[in-house]
């Protein structure tokens, strides 16, 4: 099962071990259970601290139990093999049964050992799914720290039939207790705030008792990374409030267009901004507060007011803007009622589900064509639909879609409809914008790819200028027309939406907010002067 590489990865990872941990599968007569012993023996050979038996009776086959040793009451397990962007979760498993500390902080863990409600969760992953790997950590650190916490990680493609039952079609997906918990990815922070009623007072209360912040940056992407390093760099003290930090790279699988970084992807570029951010002693990191008012200074100098969704308020001399977009809806009948039903948005992350499948993609720039590219290779058949009386993609993305024998492309077409039986997406209706007749397609998935709308909505009774887009408006040292404000990325009115321009647009503001803040003293100070 394992290569050469990943093999001696391994091998030097489980010589972390601290106490004995056990392997303990429920093999069935299917293709997959060989394979699932095989991986466990291979574990097994690589320390004597490990330990593999065959003799589980769980329902779910192939499938096997990770525990301590000395603590059976302690226990994650994995339905299907942990392969391909889960191997990680796998590893970071085998290391905290045995004990080995997780890079947590213990305010943290100590609110998972605190958690008094029993607590059964299941989760769905593709092995394709770049999201899927934070949803299943969090789920088996939970697991391993809190006896009343179980944690069942089911590979979709290994239970299909499991998948099909309960109507699974868009991963990652958890079940708490045998009901829907979540469809999509949420960080350890984001579970426990669902499951610990008073944890969002107990947020707010600790935000708002913090001193005021010198430039807080509101938004954990790129363009608000490049900022906060840029004042943190000034000496200013720096607050980033972020409603999930890195935002859409959290989102993005291939990045091949960042200068000096030949490939990456989006969640390990995210975990190398955070480690970044952790480094300058002058930042402060605030997840899962989203902003929900802004109240402006009064005066040059004087001190801005974020409010946020939990209660909490912040408050700094001068503000970076930098909230990002997200994928825009359709705004069709029937897109809200399916969503996570057969209506989706990453092609990465669901695209294993529709396995042989119908499926369509609306949208014909870059992101639907090559959305439409890699389900091709996935599902039986894509139909690409366009408003538009051509694809927008570049012409080398058009000729490769073009030479794929299951796909057929649909131009000047609108999107009218996504039907379904109630439960799950059964097709959609398109107008021919040329005859202005209608035409329905049946399918099971329906892929949206057009475009992104700026997360800009608090900002609509605070005074800062917006465009008719909603996009902040900003000159070109990134100033809005509020003193104090300045603002960089996709939540912009700046065109190109690309990592690297949000990188220079939040590193410009951040100068900016830097002549700012020499150029007025605080306000207090001036009115003590007085």
């Amino acid at each position: 099962m394992l290569d050469a590489n990943m093999t001696q990865q391994l091998k030097s990872y489980l010589e972390n071990l601290r106490e004995p941990i056990e392997l303990v599968a429920s093999l069935g007569d299917d293709d997959k259970s060989p394979q699932t012993r095989e991986l466990l023996e291979e574990i097994s050979a690589l320390s004597d601290k490990v330990s593999a038996s065959f003799d589980g009776t769980d329902d779910r086959k192939p499938s096997f139990v990770i525990r301590r040793a000395s603590d059976a009451t302690k226990w994650v397990r994995f339905a299907g093999l942990p392969m391909g962007h889960e191997f990680t979760s796998l590893v970071l498993a085998l290391l905290w049964a045995s004990g080995h500390p997780p890079k947590v902080e213990q305010e943290v863990i100590d609110q998972i050992a605190a958690l008094e409600e029993d607590l059964e969760f299941e989760m769905y992953f593709s092995l394709s799914c770049h999201n899927c790997p934070d949803v299943v950590q969090a789920l088996t650190l939970m697991a391993l720290v809190n006896p009343r916490i179980t944690a069942t990680l089911i590979e979709g493609g290994t239970f299909q039939d499991e998948v099909d039952s309960r109507d699974v079609m868009a991963v990652p997906a958890t079940f708490l207790n045998g009901q829907p918990f979540f469809n999509g990815k949420m960080t350890l922070e984001e579970v426990l705030a669902k499951v610990d009623t008073g944890a969002s007072a107990k947020a707010a209360e600790k935000l708002s008792a913090k001193d005021p912040f010198e430039v807080l940056v509101v938004g954990g992407g790129p363009g608000g990374v490049a900022a906060s390093i840029y004042t943190a760099r000034k000496g200013f003290r720096t607050g980033i409030a972020a409603e999930r930090f890195g935002g859409q790279l959290n989102d993005t699988l291939g990045i091949e267009n960042l200068p000096g970084t030949e490939y990456t992807e989006g969640p390990k570029l995210t975990a190398d901004l955070e480690r970044q951010v952790k480094a300058q002693d002058a930042i402060e990191l605030m997840n899962l507060a989203t902003a929900s008012k802004l109240v402006p200074a009064k005066k040059p100098g004087g001190m801005h007011e974020l409010h946020l969704e939990n209660g909490g308020v912040l408050k700094a001399r001068s503000l970076v803007l930098s909230t990002g977009a997200r994928w825009r809806a359709l705004g069709v009948p029937g897109e809200q009622d399916y969503r996570n039903k057969g209506v989706a948005y990453c092609p990465h992350c669901d695209g294993p589900l529709f396995k042989g499948k119908r499926v369509a993609v609306i949208g014909g720039g870059n992101s639907g064509v090559e959305a439409a590219i890699d389900l091709a290779g996935i599902v039986g058949h894509v139909t690409l639909v366009e408003f538009d009386e051509k694809l927008r993609a570049d012409q080398v993305l058009q000729d490769k879609l073009r030479s794929m024998s299951n796909v057929e492309i649909l131009v000047n077409a609108q999107t009218t409809e996504i039907t379904g039986d109630g439960n799950k997406v059964g097709g959609l209706v398109y107008k021919d914008r040329a005859s202005g007749e209608e035409h329905s397609v049946e399918l099971e998935g329906v892929f949206v790819q057009i475009g992104l709308v700026p997360n800009t909505e608090w900002l609509k009774d605070s005074g800062i200028q917006l465009s008719r887009h909603g996009e902040v408006e900003i000159d070109g040292k990134g100033a809005t027309n509020l003193p104090g404000v300045f603002a960089a990325g996709d939540c912009t009115a700046v065109p190109y939406k690309q990592i690297v321009v949000a990188m220079g647009a939040g590193s410009k503001a951040a100068l900016s907010a830097f002549d700012y803040l020499i150029r007025n003293e605080a306000a207090e100070d001036v009115a003590q002067a007085a």
